[in-house]
Formats: C-alpha cells, structure tokens, sequence
C-alpha cells in the first residue's frame, strides 16, 4: 500500500511540473525573442535607408555618393543636438543626405548609430575612417553595408579629394576611382 501511494505522488508531482512547462511559453516579449525582432527592425530599417540613399534615377548621382565626394574626411559626432565635428565644436556636419535621414528615423526613435567608409588603398589593404560616431555598440546592434563606386569623373579634382578622405585613385589608368564601403552601425539605446 505505501508503494502504491508512493507512485502516485510520483506521478501527480510529474503532472504538475509537465503543466507548469506547459503552461509557461515564449511571447515576444521575452528577453532572447525580443532582441531577435528588434535586430531583424533594425536590420530592415537600416537596409532601407541605405537603399533608398543609393537609388539614383538615370543620369543623376545618389545622395550617398554625393555624401561620400561632400565628406570633408573629419568625423562627427552626435551631441544630442547636432553632429560636430570631434576636432572643433565650430564645425558641424553640413548638407549631408545620411544626416538628414538619421535626423529623421533614427534620432526620434531612440537608436543609436554609427557610419564608417571603408575602402582599399594601393596597397589592397582595407582602411575605414569613421564619419559619424555615436557611441560604442552594444551586442545586440546590427550593421549593414552599402557598396559605393567612385569614378574620376565623378570626383573632379582627385588629388584634394585625397588629401581631404584619404581615399586613394585604386587605379590611375582607367576611368575607375575606387569602391566605399558605407558601413552603419545601429542599436537601441
């Protein structure tokens, strides 16, 4: 008799601990499901924006690229109000189609950004400056990339486009200049 009761809170202490599991499931609001959305947002926003900043209708220029031949080689910083450049609170980013797009989508939202050029010099070595930095990532930030190709055409006077970015003629005998790497780092805040 005492086996057999033994059994049976055996079985019914079992039954409450398969009802328990049972009953507790994964919503998005748990913790390691809720990164995974937001990263896949984050993820699709930012895809977004460099896509829509890339698209050029026929005989024009992007407005990143145009962002690209503009940058001044400094990097600029997020204040809270503007982005200044890190060398002198004088000089804030001007005219800028990336800083107009951040301003809009990622500065209300509470997310926080980070854009590197990166490109390869004549020695095929990759070299990355930053453009705007706006604090170091966290682990759950996601970057997306945007491939960005510069002719001689397009950059007019190569030698201070040079000396401004550092970004180099990869090859000096064809119409070719170089390919920018436009690299955005986002996570929430």
């Amino acid at each position: 008799m005492h086996t057999l009761e033994a059994v049976m809170a055996a079985l019914i202490m079992i039954g409450v601990i398969v009802f328990a599991v049972e009953a507790t499931s994964l919503t998005p609001l748990t913790s390691s499901t809720a990164n995974a959305h937001i990263e896949a947002q984050l993820q699709t926003m930012g895809q977004d924006m460099l896509n829509v900043l890339s698209y050029a209708p026929y005989g024009h220029e992007s407005p990143l690229k145009d962002d690209i031949k503009n940058w001044d080689g400094r990097e600029y910083v997020w204040n809270g109000t503007a982005y200044q450049s890190r060398d002198s609170d004088n000089i804030a980013l001007a005219d800028s189609s990336l800083k107009d797009m951040l301003l809009f989508i990622a500065i209300p939202r509470g997310i926080a950004h980070n854009v590197h050029f990166t490109w390869i010099d004549t020695n095929g070595i990759t070299i990355g400056r930053p453009y705007i930095y706006n604090g170091d990532p966290s682990d759950n930030a996601v970057i997306i990339s945007k491939k960005v190709v510069l002719s001689d055409k397009e950059i007019g006077n190569s030698s201070s486009f040079f000396i401004n970015t550092g970004i180099p003629d990869a090859d000096t005998n064809s119409g070719f200049y170089n390919i920018v790497n436009v690299r955005m780092t986002l996570w929430r805040m």
